[in-house]
Formats: C-alpha cells, structure tokens, sequence
C-alpha cells in the first residue's frame, strides 16, 4: 500500500472532504492550497467549521499540523488524478466501442 493511500485510509472523513472542498475553489498545488484552506476554515465555508472544529477532524493549522495536512493534500490530489485517469481511459473506450459499432 502507498503512502498516499494510507493518509487517506487513517483519516478523517470530514478532514478529506474539506481538502475536496478547498481544492477547485482553486486549482493550485501545496503551498498555495495551505492557503485556500486557512481561508476556508476562517470563515466557516465548509460545513461551518471553524479552526477548532477542523483540528479536531485531523486539519491542523499550527506548524505541528502543517505536515500532516500536507500529506492529506498530497494523498486527495494523488487520488483525483488518478481517478481523472481511470473515467478519462473509460471515455476513450466508450468512443472506440461506439465507432467501430
């Protein structure tokens, strides 16, 4: 198993769906994201939480928790492309199929 999908697997449903959230309110990368997220988080965007309702999801803002926020950035994007890559690889045999039907 990745590292990735042991992030993933060791964490927060919430933790990963606000990571979901934050990241098309802008396509950036880490550190970037950081950013977006802090944004989020202080004004209540997602589900209303706020700092200490994500710190008790697993999102920590401080310095200890930026590594492991990292980490769960890296692991939702690492899965989205991924993802992207299998439904774009299903679009282009569903082409095929129907070109030579």
């Amino acid at each position: 198993m990745d590292s990735c999908a042991r992030a993933l697997d060791g964490a927060d449903p919430d933790a990963v769906e606000f990571v979901r959230f934050c990241r098309p309110r802008r396509r950036v990368g880490w550190p970037e994201l950081y950013d977006e997220m802090w944004a989020v988080a202080s004004r209540g965007l997602f589900r209303g939480y706020d700092f200490t309702d994500l710190e008790e999801r697993g999102i920590g803002f401080s310095l200890y928790g930026t590594r492991a926020l990292a980490s769960l950035a890296a692991a939702v994007i690492e899965e989205e492309r991924a993802s992207a890559g299998v439904d774009a690889d299903r679009r282009t045999r569903s082409r095929s199929a129907a070109a030579i039907a």
